[in-house]
């Protein structure tokens, strides 16, 4: 007798708000209406995740709920485990801490995978600071690239400042990188140290808040004027030759 094989569920992408407030601000209700469908997620940290979940509309059901956890330090041959719900038939959601998952987040790994096992994967729409950025910026928005994380060593970080202002040079194309918060201004200062004064610089913090700061001007222009309030404050820098 042949032994019956679920279809397999589908694997939903499912944005977190880049700050505090009211879900609805940034999310729409048709991506708030999955969540409110699904008992199965993998998540980047349990107590936010729990938070979110809640403020969506699963307070009272947290403890029903199957909560895996994927961040930087999982390790590949645990990823399996995360897709046995799915292989099983069971609907899953993969949130990040804030914006968009897979995108600058370990959940790439598992998507990738979900790929390979045939799995359907579905996006759903909600905030990513790299294209709120990029569109409040005025650099090219019809060139451009994420380089993530650059280096923390002085040197080496300089060294990358440099390689992308020559490809944005070379490329007429934006360049968009983030930072850890605590270091946000001595990336500043790195950018403004390391590129030419006619390179336009965009500085883009706490998007989708209602104290967001968005400027745009020459590293000759941010020299002169007083740093901007970036400090441990989500930041994305875009850079463009």
């Amino acid at each position: 007798m042949k032994k019956n094989i679920p279809t397999p569920g589908t694997l939903y992408l499912i944005p977190a708000p880049l700050a505090e407030g009211p879900l609805t601000n940034t999310l729409p209700q048709g991506t708030l209406a999955v969540i409110l469908r699904l008992d199965c997620f993998v998540v980047e940290e349990l107590r936010t995740a729990r938070r979110y979940l809640s403020a969506a509309g699963l307070r009272g059901k947290l403890d029903g709920l199957t909560l895996f956890v994927l961040n930087e330090h999982t390790e590949a041959a645990t990823l399996g485990t995360m897709l046995q719900p799915l292989l099983k038939g069971r609907d899953v959601g993969l949130l990040s801490e804030a914006g968009l998952p897979a995108v600058a987040d370990p959940g790439s790994n598992l998507v990738a995978l979900a790929h390979q096992k045939g799995i359907k994967v579905v996006p759903l729409t909600g905030p990513s600071s790299l294209m709120l950025a990029l569109m409040a910026s005025g650099l090219n928005g019809q060139s451009f690239a994420f380089a993530g994380y650059l280096p923390v060593k002085s040197q080496e970080r300089k060294a990358a400042i440099k390689q992308l202002e020559k490809k944005a040079a070379q490329e007429n194309q934006t360049q968009l990188f983030i930072e850890t918060p605590y270091r946000n201004m001595a990336l500043l200062g790195a950018i403004l140290e390391t590129c030419a004064p006619q390179t336009m610089l965009c500085v883009a913090a706490n998007l989708t808040t209602s104290d967001a700061f968005v400027a745009t001007k020459t590293v000759a222009q941010w020299r002169s004027v007083p740093p901007p309030p970036i400090h441990k404050i989500p930041t994305v820098f875009a850079l463009q030759a």
